[in-house]
């Protein structure tokens, strides 16, 4: 399982794109951003607040309408990550979202003795909601629209 943004090498992902227009996208564009499932489950919510048409196995449009809001969500998501000081408040806060649980599914099966380095996965899930964040900001600043599509 990967906490980062990555290449459109690996499936079983979400696709951050800013290559469209209002009615269209590049799929799969060299600009595009990844993030596997599991991880990006965490930010679901945000993801839905922002846009009640979010479809998860589909294409949703964030324009200016809605990218602040979203940018809002992920600020304050990124606000509850950076106040975890315990493996309980983590694990907590992951999976009191939807499909949250299948990050640690994930994370058991890549790395059984997880919880003795929970900090490094919170500190890359803090990373990552970083870097979306400066997703939302290149949008706001370059008047783009941002394309989530699932795969």
């Amino acid at each position: 399982m990967r906490i980062e943004l990555f290449g459109s090498e690996n499936l079983n992902i979400i696709e951050l794109n800013t290559t469209g227009d209002n009615e269209n996208y590049i799929r799969g564009d060299f600009e595009s951003k990844y993030v596997e499932s599991e991880v990006f489950n965490i930010f679901t919510d945000c993801f839905e607040n922002a846009n009640k048409l979010y479809e998860f196995f589909g294409a949703t449009k964030y324009n200016s309408r809605n990218i602040v809001p979203l940018r809002n969500e992920l600020l304050a998501k990124l606000e509850k990550l950076e106040k975890i000081d315990s493996l309980e408040i983590f694990q907590e806060l992951l999976t009191s979202v939807f499909l949250g649980q299948e990050f640690f599914d994930a994370l058991n099966k890549e790395d059984p003795k997880w919880k003795d380095t929970w900090k490094e996965y919170l500190s890359k899930v803090i990373e990552l909601n970083k870097g979306l964040i400066e997703v939302t900001d290149k949008c706001i600043e370059e008047q783009k629209i941002l394309w989530i599509i699932g795969y």
